[in-house]
């Protein structure tokens, strides 16, 4: 089993990228290889985020929502078809638009820190355009 993978199966079509990189690491509960599981919060095996706790019976949840148990499914269900390599990141055209735009805005950022620099600003001017460029990069480093 794959905790936090990207990939996930969808005909690829002229509306969906499929990037290549390696999946970054999931944080919080994972695994022993007893199939127990260590200390933090119980966390979605698809996106990473944390799940409500639960005080019900029952078993227990491995996925915040329905999309990402769908995704789960369809990533599984790719990677044993051999349709795409367990290390792809599938985007919709949308969320690849989303993301060069959020790519845009910290260029645009550091040009504007650049800008500053190359007119001698000072401190005072700099800090506003580094704090707009650390933004930029943070909202950028989402895939999704």
């Amino acid at each position: 089993m794959t905790i936090g993978a990207l990939a996930y199966g969808r005909p690829v079509s002229a509306a969906t990228s499929v990037l290549t990189s390696t999946p970054a690491p999931s944080s919080g509960t994972t695994l022993s290889s007893s199939g127990g599981t260590r200390s933090g919060p119980e966390r979605c095996q698809w996106c990473g985020r944390e799940l409500p706790t639960s005080t019900g019976v029952g078993r227990r949840r491995r996925y915040c929502a329905q999309a990402c148990r769908q995704r789960a499914y369809e990533n599984r269900n790719a990677l044993e078809r051999g349709a795409i390599p367990t290390d792809a990141v599938v985007l919709t055209q949308q969320e690849r638009d989303d993301l060069a735009d959020r790519l845009y805005q910290v260029r645009c950022a550091a040009e504007d820190v650049a800008t500053a620099l190359a007119e001698s600003a000072g401190p005072a001017e700099l800090a506003p355009l580094v704090t707009e460029m650390l933004a930029a990069a943070r909202s950028a480093e989402r895939i999704r």
